[in-house]
């Protein structure tokens, strides 16, 4: 069983920065595929970045260019670097880790609000 535990949310102006971290326990997840999702209020939890074991990276249309993800797997941990941050951010966000064999463990998420 994996634990994944998110951090690094806040209150932020337009344009600034966060990054998020995602830390794994229970079990190494080097050989998963990590994400960040993210849920605004109404709407659906959508993908935000995803980086594969082998260190492939994808990235939504609306945030590429301003967020980099990136892990060490020494750490066990995945992150999230935010920047230009902008009011539509506004979301929980949240870590997911992807098994080899398909199965998916989630976070309990990080509150990310900007302000205009």
């Amino acid at each position: 069983q994996v634990q994944l535990v998110e951090s690094g949310g806040g209150l932020v102006q337009a344009g600034g920065s966060l990054r998020l971290s995602c830390a794994a326990s229970g079990s190494i997840v080097s050989r998963n595929t990590m994400g960040w999702y993210r849920q605004a209020p109404g709407k659906q939890r959508e993908l935000v970045a995803a980086i594969t074991s082998g260190g492939l990276t994808t990235y939504t249309v609306s945030v590429k260019g301003r967020v980099t993800i990136s892990r060490d797997n020494a750490k066990n941990t995945v992150y999230l670097q935010m920047t230009s941050l902008k009011p539509e951010d506004t979301a929980v966000y949240y870590c997911k880790t992807q098994t080899p064999w398909g199965s998916d463990y989630w976070g309990q998420g990080t509150q990310v609000t900007v302000s205009a």
